[in-house]
């Protein structure tokens, strides 16, 4: 026998960070050459391959260049001259941050592991597959026996390749499963975990389903499961026996429960362990949505739901996972509203095991999009219990997701008062110091502050002064939003942001994003506070000039140009304001737009009730009825098929109708659109009785009181 000797290089590579861990990366290549007798190279592989070096202690206070100077000594796949970047990547190691628990965890059902029975003395050899096929033929010991070893060789992937060739194998497995699964628990198990293996790769779905294993593993789920519900019927009953005599001293009856109980826990442990492994396969194979949809024509949804009730927790992650791939479905979905899916799954929340509470709040999650399903989330008491997941880090971002979906509803809103999330909520806020606010929580307390007895406790303590410092600061939109909601509610809160008024006007400019300006606009809009000077604050921040240049049509963005509106409906209260706007030439700009957004039900209403707080002031009344074509305007809207239009209108014409004078021209297009106020205005201007008696004869006899020279040609009084 000639030896040849062998000759290996090692080529070093590239270096680079590990993702997730303190370590480096070492990317090298081995080339391995055997040579002949006469030192010649007759053959050659090359290979790449990688080191990884665990930096264990790499902290905040390592001096990086003396570590990376004991990494390349220590380390003789990298080269002394990468002695610079090696010491970069330590720096970059050194300062990354670590990962947030607001990102995503894959949870996955654990790898199944070998079970009670698998376990033989006889080591299994890829040869003898023959021999084992052979014992599917005889008795059931031998059965399951043959069917062990044919598992443990198709644990190892290695042999699928040649066990999907041996078609004789397979056939005989899925032949004894079908005929012989109700026989025993162990055999049914080991033969669908022999089949589960093959399944664990998609390219062999299509040998599993040829057998029709999928089909097998659901008349089996929905067998056992008929099982399982006569075995708690039988222990319910003995267990009542056993109670009732107990009391009589019967203490025969305890050893009789013992062993019953006893029996039912061995027998629940094997029926777990096969609707595992079954569970396991259909799982795999729901990977096309084809055999996915043909499992819910066999009601796989109703059949997971009811194993909610087990206590085997790794059978739990296993089917709360199953839910979650099916909840995506609408129709799945709806399948889950059907029965008690909420219910059962609120006994989960909160757990020990880690991954079974994280996978039942992301199946949580995206139950919570229906509206029925949320409400069944209040009623069964999950809100407290999410609110206290808040606290814990791996969790929290889950938990803040549905508790947002719930507070979308204004009926729980109040709700979240009575528990501690919006203390939780404040801190969480106020830790994120000047990084942007995850969009989960922000969005999450805008919902909140739009309650009032939440918006009070936003504002405990500093709890406003610390918001509005903030929001100041990084011209936050978003956080100014939240700062809105709260500012919309009457009593002590709004009284807070006095204080703030400045600030805010101040904000008002064209330089400023628009996003933050609309809602800085907003806030102040909210104030109705009597005793604010807003003539001072309009004054001193000059905003006049821009109300008029924001009411030009097109100017800005439809929500700037609106909340201008419902800004300038607010100062408008105040009758000095009124007339700075009516002295500034802001009416006709206002009339301008109200023809150019005509169209829009809510620009038109905000408009109108500009009018209604402007008329209540002699100096804008004066301006609006004589100037403009407002009422006009107002008795065209008369007929506007919306009902809060229509209402605005009719309050602005009765304030208009009893303030003299009015002229005849819109007395005449009031009383047509509004007949009802003929008698208002005859007592303010009786001059104006013919008028009123052409468009509302059934006054003849008080207008003939007043004016006798008009009784020509209408009957005597």
């Amino acid at each position: 026998i000639s030896v040849h000797p062998i000759n290996g290089k090692v080529k070093g590579g590239s270096l680079d960070v590990h993702p997730t861990e303190k370590a480096l990366v070492v990317q090298y290549e081995v080339e391995a050459t055997i040579l002949g007798e006469t030192g010649d190279e007759m053959l050659g592989d090359r290979k790449k391959c990688q080191k990884i070096i665990r930096l264990k202690s790499l902290n905040t206070n390592t001096d990086v260049a003396a570590l990376a100077r004991k990494v390349v000594e220590e380390c003789k796949l990298i080269h002394p001259s990468k002695l610079s970047e090696v010491e970069q990547l330590l720096f970059y190691l050194q300062n990354r941050k670590k990962a947030s628990g607001k990102e995503k965890r894959v949870v996955k059902p654990r790898d199944l592991t070998p079970f009670e029975g698998m376990e033989i003395d006889e080591e299994a050899n890829i040869n003898k597959v023959e021999e084992y096929v052979e014992l599917l033929y005889e008795g059931m010991e031998e059965k399951v026996k043959g069917a062990t070893l044919i598992l443990h060789l198709a644990r190892n992937p290695v042999n699928l390749e040649e066990l999907l060739e041996n078609e004789t194998a397979l056939g005989a497995l899925a032949r004894v499963l079908r005929e012989d699964w109700k026989q025993s628990v162990e055999l049914a198990t080991t033969i669908i975990y022999v089949f589960f293996c093959f399944s664990s790769f998609s390219q062999f779905h299509g040998l599993v389903t040829h057998y029709k294993i999928g089909a097998l593993c659901m008349n089996v789920m929905e067998h056992e499961l008929k099982r399982y519900d006569l075995w708690q019927d039988e222990l319910q009953k003995k267990t009542r026996t056993y109670i009732l005599h107990f009391r009589l001293w019967v203490w025969a009856l305890r050893k009789e429960h013992e062993k019953a109980f006893k029996k039912y826990q061995g027998l629940l442990v094997k029926q777990e362990q096969l609707l595992r492994v079954a569970l396991y396969l259909l799982l795999n194979l729901a990977e096309d949505t084809r055999t996915e949809l043909k499992m819910r024509n066999k009601n796989i949804v109703h059949m997971l739901v009811k194993t909610l009730d087990r206590e085997n927790e790794e059978l739990l992650v296993l089917v709360v996972s199953f839910l979650k791939k099916l909840s995506i479905f609408l129709e799945n979905k709806n399948d889950m509203a059907e029965v008690d899916t909420v219910e059962r799954l609120s006994r989960l929340v909160p757990c020990e095991h880690e991954d079974l509470l994280n996978i039942t709040l992301r199946l949580l999650l995206n139950l919570s999009f229906d509206t029925g399903l949320r409400i069944k989330m209040v009623q069964v008491g999950l809100l407290p219990k999410l609110t206290s997941l808040l606290g814990d880090e791996n969790h929290k971002q889950m938990a803040m997701c549905i508790l947002y979906h719930i507070s979308v509803d204004d009926r729980f809103k109040s709700m979240f008062a009575y528990t501690d999330c919006i203390p939780q909520l404040m801190k969480m806020l106020f830790e994120h110091g000047e990084e942007r606010i995850d969009a989960e929580l922000i969005s999450f307390c805008i919902n909140l502050a739009a309650n009032k007895k939440n918006a009070q406790l936003i504002c405990e303590g500093n709890g406003l002064k610390m918001l509005m410092k903030r929001a100041l600061k990084l011209k936050d939109p978003l956080l100014m939003k939240m700062i809105r909601n709260i500012s919309q509610h009457d009593g002590p809160p709004k009284h807070l942001f006095i204080d703030y008024v400045g600030d805010l006007a101040a904000q008002i400019t064209p330089d400023e994003n628009e996003e933050y300006v609309i809602e800085c606009l907003g806030t102040l809009a909210n104030l109705t506070i009597a005793d604010l000077d807003w003539e001072l604050v309009l004054k001193e921040y000059n905003l006049v000039p821009y109300f008029k240049d924001r009411l030009k049509p097109g100017s800005a963005e439809d929500d700037l140009i609106l909340e201008v509106v419902i800004m300038i409906g607010t100062v408008s209260m105040d009758d000095s304001c009124a007339a700075m706007l009516a002295k500034s030439g802001i009416i006709p700009a206002i009339i301008e737009l109200l023809n150019a957004q005509q169209e829009d039900d809510e620009f038109v209403c905000q408009i109108v009730y500009v009018f209604y707080q402007m008329v209540f002031h002699q100096a804008t009344r004066e301006v609006i009825i004589k100037e403009t074509q407002a009422p006009a305007y107002l008795i065209d809207l008369m007929h506007d098929k919306n009902a809060e239009i229509r209402k605005v209108c009719d309050n602005t014409l009765d304030i208009i109708a009893g303030y003299p004078p009015v002229t005849p021209v819109s007395l005449r297009g009031i009383l047509l659109c509004n007949p009802s106020l003929s008698e208002g205005i005859l007592l303010c201007n009786p001059s104006l009785s013919e008028g009123i008696l052409l468009c509302n004869p059934s006054l003849s006899e008080g207008i003939l009181l007043c004016n006798p020279s008009l009784s020509e040609g209408y009957p005597p009084v």
